[in-house]
């Protein structure tokens, strides 16, 4: 596969069947226990929701109506008419599960997106998928009207499950810098 193979879509309620064939067949394949997340987890309001007590189905079933509504945001990789990859990242408000320790909210939060999440099915791994994936993620933020991109990347991710964030090396070549240090992770920022 060649970046000339690649296609990356912004996630819109008529891609919603290609997110769930990702989701359902490829994107844990190699990390089943992760399958049941569907890119919910930073979604969820832990005011009101039990991260831990919800069921695949639940998650699925959620972000399926978030997507049907357009209230989803994220981008897709196709590789040869099939889903890839992908990367979730939207405004930074639309993440209550990030922003609910208030660690990570401040003034400029209204003026952020945030990339919490990539995901790339284990044949497609290691070829420029995820680089795309967050260059189509930061032209998406400015065509938002948002004036930073935020990223997470964990300082002890121990292989490329672990490594959902996003590896440190591929924000920093991507111009981001450190923007804050935690003891799990970094947060990394752009100015758009």
């Amino acid at each position: 596969m060649t970046l000339m193979d690649l296609l990356v879509k912004s996630l819109r309620p008529e891609l919603l069947d290609d997110y769930l064939d990702f989701f359902d067949h490829r994107a844990f394949a190699d990390n089943p226990d992760w399958g049941d997340c569907y890119c919910y987890f930073y979604l969820a309001d832990p005011a009101k929701e039990d991260w831990f007590s919800r069921t695949g189905e639940q998650n699925r079933r959620s972000v399926s109506e978030l997507i049907a509504r357009g209230e989803m945001y994220g981008y897709l990789a196709y590789v040869e008419g099939k889903v890839a990859g992908w990367c979730h990242a939207g405004p930074k408000t639309n993440f209550s599960g990030l922003l609910a320790g208030q660690d990570l909210v401040d003034s400029d939060t209204p003026k952020t997106g945030s990339i919490v999440c990539f995901v790339v099915a284990a044949a497609y791994r290691r070829r420029g998928i995820a680089t795309a994936l967050l260059e189509a993620a930061c032209q998406g933020f400015v065509g938002l009207g948002l004036r930073f991109a935020e990223a997470y990347p964990s300082l002890h991710a121990a292989g490329d499950g672990a490594n959902y964030n996003g590896p440190l090396r591929m924000y920093l070549e991507a111009g981001f810098a450190i923007h804050r240090k935690f003891p799990t992770y970094q947060v990394v920022r752009k100015a758009l």
